[in-house]
């Protein structure tokens, strides 16, 4: 009876049976038995004191206060009240050369987190080619004609030394299972690092944020200084030609002329320094600002805005800190990649598995190419077992718990500074708010001289000497209260890149 068209497979031989459940177990008893060596990683806690007064160095009046709560908003430069300053800010944060560098440095870090997780894939390839080939005719190939021998050898020489084309095409495959976690442990190391990065990023951020800040608040300084001296000349210059005409009738002596024209080549020689500094605080934004030297004339000309109330210091819980600060997040990512670096290193001590398989179709002639039975195939699996290198993977290890313990020091170390960088920022600006206030007192004193003596003259009960001296006392104090108001600015923004709020940078990088 003919056989049938779909023949039933017949079940393989039972020892082959056996064999094959054999293989399947112990597969299944190492990939379920994959764990990952080496330390995990436990963020380190930070020692916080129960308020800011707690650790201060120096007099107690610069101290915080130390009442829960924070007065600040959550974009704490909104406190200065200032749309140019805000403008600067926003325009800094898209086109500042170290934003964008510290932003492709994260890309660049996520890249190579990708890198290191596509090693826990299946890796595929395909193949393929044709080629012209000849066979040596006395050649290792040649040596089992030579063994037959028989009057058949040339012919069979011939043959086997006759060009011919062999075509190839196929896939490839294969995978390394993750057995000691060696791949996990890359994985968090790379995370690691690009938590790390993005830290930076926000460290680089908040710096250049305050920098526009302080040179901002430099420059309204500077244009108001500019002012104040116009008046002070102006003053100045009415008082030379009042002593002028005293003297050219006896009524003063030239000593006090002489006296007041000297002040006033003082005050006509700082014009061009105030001018100097002018443009070099608009030079330095516009280059913070990623524009060229001019660009914004317009912009940084236009009057400023008045000065707003500065706030007091209820700053929260110092515990805090450690969520805030870019720089202490970056200091315990690296110490989470240097952990995870321990466990690569232990990783590498142990044996690696690779599988693979390949299947594809080989022929010397074109028409049978893609026949059925020119495919060929194969299944297995290699072993790596390390044996001696001389302690090189042991020394690795070594290296990388002691890469630990520095990750460790240099995040004590960032926390330790990131409290000493806070208490100098906040007695910095808690002094400087003290002496403004009585900077406040002395201005609000000499205008009500200059005041009282402007009435005296226009009643006429004294001369206009007295009036011009009460205008340049005036014009002292406020310039005194200006520069007051512009260190307790530039202080206070030093506070806000200390505090390192990170809803700061991601408020101006998102406006």
């Amino acid at each position: 009876m003919a056989p049938s068209a779909n023949p039933i497979p017949r079940r393989p031989p039972a020892r082959h049976r056996a064999g094959f459940a054999a293989v399947l177990l112990a597969l299944g008893a190492v990939f379920g038995g994959c764990t990952t060596v080496g330390p995990d990683f436990r963020p380190p806690a930070v020692d916080a004191p129960p308020d800011w007064s707690a650790r201060h160095g120096g007099d107690p009046s610069l101290a915080a206060d130390g009442s829960a709560g924070d007065g600040l908003p959550a974009n704490r430069w909104e406190v200065f009240a200032d749309s140019t300053l805000a403008r600067l800010q926003d325009t800094a944060m898209h086109a500042n050369a170290d934003v964008r560098s510290a932003t492709l440095h994260v890309l660049q870090s996520r890249a190579e987190q990708a890198m290191v997780s596509a090693q826990r894939g299946v890796q595929v390839g395909a193949r393929g080619g044709v080629s012209r080939q000849r066979q040596s005719e006395t050649g290792s190939g040649a040596r089992l004609v030579s063994a037959i021998g028989g009057p058949n050898e040339q012919a069979l020489l011939d043959v086997l030394s006759a060009p011919f084309s062999l075509y190839e095409a196929g896939f490839d495959a294969s995978w390394e299972p993750d057995l000691w976690g060696r791949v996990l442990r890359s994985e968090e190391a790379a995370q690691a690092g690009t938590d790390a990065q993005q830290a930076a990023r926000r460290q680089v951020q908040l710096s250049v944020a305050a920098e526009v800040a302080r040179v901002y608040f430099a420059l309204r300084l500077v244009q108001q200084q500019q002012v104040l001296l116009g008046d002070e000349l102006t003053t100045g210059q009415e008082t030379e030609t009042l002593l002028a005409a005293l003297a050219g009738h006896g009524l003063a002596d030239e000593t006090a002329l002489n006296r007041q024209r000297q002040q006033l080549a003082v005050l006509q020689s700082l014009a061009p320094t105030l001018r100097a500094q002018e443009a070099q605080a608009m030079n330095r934004l516009t280059l913070l600002c990623g524009t060229d030297p001019g660009a914004l004339n317009g912009l940084l000309a236009a009057p400023a805005a008045p000065p707003a109330a500065l706030p007091d210091l209820r700053l929260g819980l110092p515990a805090e800190l450690a969520r805030r600060r870019p720089d202490i997040a970056a200091a315990e990512a690296r110490l989470h990649a240097a952990t995870a670096g321990i466990g690569i290193a232990v990783a590498d001590l142990y044996p690696r598995v690779m599988l693979g398989a390949s299947f594809g179709l080989e022929s010397v002639d074109a028409r049978s190419f893609g026949d059925w039975g020119s495919r060929q195939w194969g299944v297995g699996a290699s072993l790596n077992l390390p044996l001696f290198d001389h302690g090189r993977r042991k020394a690795t290890i070594t290296l990388r718990e002691l890469q630990q313990q520095e990750a460790a020091v240099a995040f004590q170390q960032t926390v330790l500074v990131a409290w000493h960088e806070v208490d100098d920022a906040i007695s910095a600006y808690r002094a400087e708010t003290q002496r403004q206030a009585q900077l406040t007192v002395r201005a609000r004193s000499t205008g009500e001289d200059l005041a009282l003596a402007q009435a005296r003259y226009a009643n006429g009960m004294a001369s206009y000497l007295p009036v011009l001296a009460a205008t340049a006392t005036d014009l002292g104090a406020r310039r005194d209260l200006a520069e007051s108001r512009a260190r307790a600015q530039t202080a206070l923004a030093a506070l806000f890149k200390s505090l390192g709020d990170e809803g700061d940078a991601a408020a101006l990088a998102s406006r």
